[in-house]
């Protein structure tokens, strides 16, 4: 076995590969932008070295500087991870060519799967069924349109190289084809520098079904199962789950039988994954499935398939590219019980999914009762530079009703502050009664959207607490100091106190009342809520509300009180009654950059008359673009930026005024 890896990636996937080789007694190297310089990769690892700046053009793709990483640290071998250069042959070939052993499969192999329209082909010859598609060379629009009616719409574009729903977009209709198609070219040559795509017929009731299979160098291909990854945003995966449900076992032999083939017919060597489409308009069936793409790494949701098959797909990943033969035959390998994986992602669920940035100020993920993969800590900052996961959850149980219990408890269990995250949306998305039924397609999270994001307002007695916690009634109190002990005294009758709490756009005024008697009133317009703090413990209290015992946890960071409960976290701003106020310019009246990113496009210019819903900039961050539409009717007044500019977080983008202006 190796004495020394070093470790081409970041974040999350840096850590996990480093757990694993450090238990089997292996040196960890690894290597940092400027951006991680303390992250916490780089504190796990055994030593770390500096790439560059913290673009990953700069740093973490620049193949030479981590070629010579390995050789100055002496790594005998490097581990590509998952998304950056583990799918890049040129990188994979440089390792070989300069004595490193590459912890994946030979370039070969990655060359074959790499685009789309080639591995379609490959596949056609080793009888594995593909989704029918243009997979050709040509390119130009008005061919590519006549394409997409002779398959028939809806269609499907992809990119040719990548994954990860970068360059993707389904069309429904003839009129916006060329739009998409120019979207999907931009985003496609962002991400992965290759702005071809192929296109493919939509599945109506699409299933996401991939094999994990590994390969050793002696010639021996298994699969170790299916995963479902069909629950998707954005065209990328949220949670994985890995038996897939509902799956007859004829159709997990073909689906396996054909990822087999598929990896011996690019001699296949590491762990990788064979992704199909299946059609689940009538049932998973086995002539109704249709190879999708290879992905030649480690992918994020392989936790799954170690729950359910017991190894460790890392160590078998170092094992292969040290020459040891697969310890398990086919035959050996069976899935025992359930497991889920929910991927917590820095988003704006409600804003189109997208990324958010910010400082982890609260971080509480439980370990107890889940397994938790992440590369951040509290404290660490979301940076939008690079992909915004900030954690996978991972349960398994006997049964999938057992591990979908397990898995709602965690995600209810969650507890961030600092940055916008997914979590009450997967909390929802658990809860919803067709992820029970396992009744769901690909399509299922856009469908449900409105109902996913609908979140509750805060009942009374959260409103309570977090008025309790603005006015410090759960904060420790400094005994030795008899001032710090007052609080609220007064000498004559009750005290009354208010507070107003902004929660999104509503404005709660809160009058606090302390009895004489212990007991608290608490006034929200005409209700009126007793109350006693029964136990403050850290962040956690328990209060009676006469009938009914609440636990919460609360926090207080800046001007926020945070309030947990029932897997929801309501955020409260305390204004600052003293501040002077602009009120002039509400949220309608303008657009602003929701994070750091790139103008791609402006298609509208001032004087022009624009709908609500309508595009009126088109900003490119973390290699995706977005379109920001605008928030009401109304005439644009002025646009602040232009095409190909770089701004920041905030910037005005676009000024509306009303229609008649």
């Amino acid at each position: 076995m190796f004495d020394r890896i070093l470790i081409a990636n970041r974040g999350e996937i840096a850590c996990r590969i480093i757990r694993t080789a450090q238990r089997l007694g292996i040196d960890c190297v690894a290597v940092y932008s400027d951006a991680d310089r303390d992250a916490l990769h780089v504190e796990l690892a055994d030593q770390a070295l500096r790439l560059g700046p913290a673009p990953v053009s700069e740093s973490y793709l620049l193949i030479d500087r981590i070629i010579d990483a390995a050789q100055r640290s002496g790594a005998q071998a490097i581990h590509p991870g998952y998304g950056l250069l583990s799918e890049n042959p040129a990188f994979a070939q440089a390792c070989v060519n300069a004595g490193i052993v590459f912890i994946g499969p030979p370039a070969s192999a990655i060359s074959a799967m790499g685009l789309k329209d080639a591995a379609k082909h490959l596949m056609q010859q080793a009888q594995v069924p593909v989704v029918p598609g243009y997979h050709g060379e040509r390119q130009e629009s008005e061919f590519l349109a006549a394409s997409a009616a002779e398959i028939g719409y809806p269609v499907v574009i992809k990119a040719r190289a990548g994954g990860g729903g970068k360059g993707m977009r389904i069309v429904t209709a003839p009129g916006s084809f060329v739009a998409d198609l120019e979207s999907a070219q931009r985003e496609a040559a962002a991400s992965f520098d290759d702005a071809r795509v192929i296109l493919e017929q939509y599945i109506a009731s699409p299933r996401h079904i991939e094999m994990q299979i590994l390969g050793d160098t002696h010639g021996n291909v298994i699969h170790l199962f299916e995963r479902d990854c069909s629950l998707q945003r954005r065209h990328q995966k949220i949670i994985e789950e890995a038996p897939a449900p509902g799956i007859p076992a004829e159709v997990r032999r073909a689906i396996g039988d054909a990822a087999v083939r598929a990896a011996r017919a690019i001699d296949y060597q590491g762990a990788g994954t064979v992704e199909f489409i299946a059609d689940a308009s009538a049932g998973l069936q086995a002539d109704r499935f249709y190879f999708m793409e290879m992905n030649t790494r480690l992918q994020v949701e392989h936790p799954v398939t170690e729950c359910i098959t017991g190894l460790d797909l890392v160590e078998c990943q170092l094992r292969i590219a040290d020459g040891e033969p697969l310890s398990l035959q086919q035959a050996e390998v069976s899935p025992h019980g359930h497991a889920f994986e929910a991927r917590v992602y820095a988003e704006d669920a409600a804003r189109s999914f997208i990324p958010a940035t910010g400082t982890l100020h609260h971080l509480h993920l439980p370990e107890d009762s889940a397994r938790i993969d992440t590369g951040v800590r509290q404290g660490d900052t979301v940076t939008p530079y690079y992909d915004p996961l900030i954690a996978k959850l991972i349960v398994h149980g006997p049964d999938r009703e057992s591990a979908h219990k397990a898995l709602t408890a965690a995600l209810e269990r969650c507890r961030i502050v600092g940055c916008t995250t997914n979590l009450e949306f997967l909390v929802r998305l658990t809860r919803h009664p067709a992820f029970g039924e396992a009744t769901f397609d690909t399509g299922f999270v856009d469908r449900e959207l409105p109902g996913l994001l609908a979140s509750e307002p805060p009942s009374d007695e959260v409103l309570a607490i977090a008025a309790l916690a603005a006015l410090g009634r759960f904060a420790t109190v400094d005994t030795t100091t008899p001032w710090a002990t007052l609080q609220a005294w007064r000498l004559w009758g009750d005290a009354r106190q208010y507070v107003h709490l902004v929660n999104g756009k509503q404005v709660h005024e809160i009058g606090i009342v302390t009895r004489t008697d212990g007991h608290t009133s608490v006034e929200i317009g005409e209700r009126r809520l007793t109350c006693r703090t029964l136990s403050v413990a850290g962040e956690t209290a328990r209060v009676d509300f006469g009938s009914h015992v609440v636990r919460a946890h609360v926090l207080s960071v800046d001007s926020n009180v945070h309030v947990f409960h029932h897997g929801t976290g309501y955020r409260f701003s305390l204004p600052d009654n003293l501040s002077a106020v602009d009120e002039s310019e509400t949220d309608e009246d303008v657009l602003r950059a929701p994070m750091p990113g790139r103008i791609v496009k402006i298609p509208v210019n001032a004087g022009d008359s624009v709908s609500k819903g309508e595009t009126l900039v088109v900003l490119e961050a973390m290699k995706m673009e977005l379109a920001l539409a605008a928030p009401r009717d109304g005439r644009v007044a002025q646009t602040g930026v232009s095409a190909g500019e770089q701004v920041e977080e905030g910037t005005l983008l676009i000024a509306l005024q009303a229609p008649n202006e």
